[in-house]
């Protein structure tokens, strides 16, 4: 792996790709009908990873077309590319079916934060590089089950918590700039990142091609890109160039 990652992501609801605001249901576009066309698009344009979010599981709601899609992402992505999957993994049965499907990376969320110690144990099994956490926060606080719930904890304070319990990777969004265009919150990104020393993978708001030169320049592990790639505001075949 590079010292920077770009993610492009897939955000799957119903077994079609979609971008949601502020991780809104009501506030969706529709982008394509079948996952796997997107993900060869990034994948030709020079992406090795890939982001992807069961955001029906994460919900709590059926996913059975979201499994079909993932499945279908993985057909596609083959060895050229690596997948991190999140959204609805809340069990150590969903982990290990997602890792025996060739999931490289899980990404864990509420059930990461409501069960620290299981936590660990799940780094310890799997190792560091297979598991990571999303932190997603709306003014310092962190947000669960589908960013509908306030935990009243602050992302700092739960970030250094999880180090303790051996974790490496940690995405962190500011869900009060997810998916509509505004910029990264690179300030608080750059912060947790200091203070803790994990490998921080910024997420929510990017727009533009500088937006993610100054997250690489920041000196973070990453950064996740939705919208910005859909819509147009960033090239992908200029993104993977840099």
């Amino acid at each position: 792996m590079s010292d920077f990652t770009i993610f492009p992501a897939i955000d799957l609801l119903h077994g079609q790709v979609v971008r949601l605001e502020r991780g809104d249901p009501a506030r969706q576009t529709h982008y394509d009908r079948v996952p796997a066309h997107t993900a060869r698009r990034w994948l030709k344009a020079g992406s090795n990873w890939l982001h992807v979010v069961n955001l029906d599981g994460a919900f709590g709601e059926p996913d059975g077309e979201n499994q079909s899609a993932i499945a279908a992402i993985l057909a596609a992505a083959g060895s050229r590319a690596n997948i991190q999957l999140g959204g609805g993994l809340r069990s150590v049965e969903s982990l290990e079916q997602t890792f025996s499907a060739g999931i490289r990376r899980a990404v864990l969320g509420t059930w990461a934060i409501q069960h620290p110690e299981m936590t660990r144990k799940l780094i310890e099994r799997w190792g560091a590089e297979r598991i990571a956490v999303s932190l997603d926060a709306e003014g310092g606080k962190v947000k669960v089950q589908g960013w509908k719930e306030d935990t009243g904890l602050e992302a700092l304070e739960l970030a250094l918590h999880l180090k303790e319990l051996g974790l490496r990777w940690l995405i962190f969004t500011d869900i009060s700039r997810d998916g509509l265009g505004t910029g990264l919150n690179l300030a608080s990104t750059v912060e947790i990142a200091r203070r803790t020393g994990l490998s921080v993978i910024g997420s929510g708001g990017v727009f533009s091609l500088e937006d993610v030169c100054a997250v690489r320049a920041a000196g973070l592990a990453g950064i996740i890109i939705g919208r910005a790639l859909y819509n147009g505001s960033i090239d992908a075949n200029q993104l993977f160039k840099i």
